[in-house]
Formats: structure tokens, C-alpha cells, sequence
């Protein structure tokens, strides 16, 4: 006589894969929220990067406008 496996035993196995896709669900959202915080971190350190270099190009700027202002005043002496 073959035995059929308990009514216990499917429902052990119908909670374990509802178990197993909750926490592939919550893994994958994890993973998003990490992804999203580096690509954060990684736009700030840019932005940053990006400041340091246009105040560097107005600092020259200006400079380069100061040399052309004596210039123009030696020139014209």
C-alpha cells in the first residue's frame, strides 16, 4: 500500500515557499535601497568634486582678469 505524504507536511512546505519569497522579496529590496545610497553618496562626491573645480576655475578667472587690468594699466602709463 503507497502512502500519500500528511496534510502537515504540504502545508510545512507551502509556508517554507511563502518564507522563501518573502525574504528574496525583502533581500531585493535591500539591495535597492543599497544601490540608491551609493549611487547617492557617489552624485554628492561628485557635486562636490565638481564645486572644488569651478571654484578653482573662478579663483583663475579672476586672477587672470587682475593680470589684464594691470596690463591694460601699465599700457596706458
Amino acid at each position: 500500500m503507497a502512502s500519500t505524504p500528511s496534510k502537515d507536511y504540504k502545508r510545512r512546505e507551502r509556508e517554507q515557499k511563502k518564507l522563501d519569497k518573502r525574504l528574496a522579496r525583502e533581500a531585493a529590496k535591500d539591495e535597492k535601497l543599497e544601490a540608491e545610497r551609493a549611487a547617492l553618496v557617489a552624485a554628492e562626491e561628485e557635486a562636490a568634486k565638481q564645486a572644488e573645480l569651478d571654484e578653482e576655475a573662478r579663483i583663475e578667472a579672476e586672477f587672470e582678469a587682475e593680470l589684464a587690468a594691470e596690463e591694460r594699466s601699465k599700457a596706458s602709463v
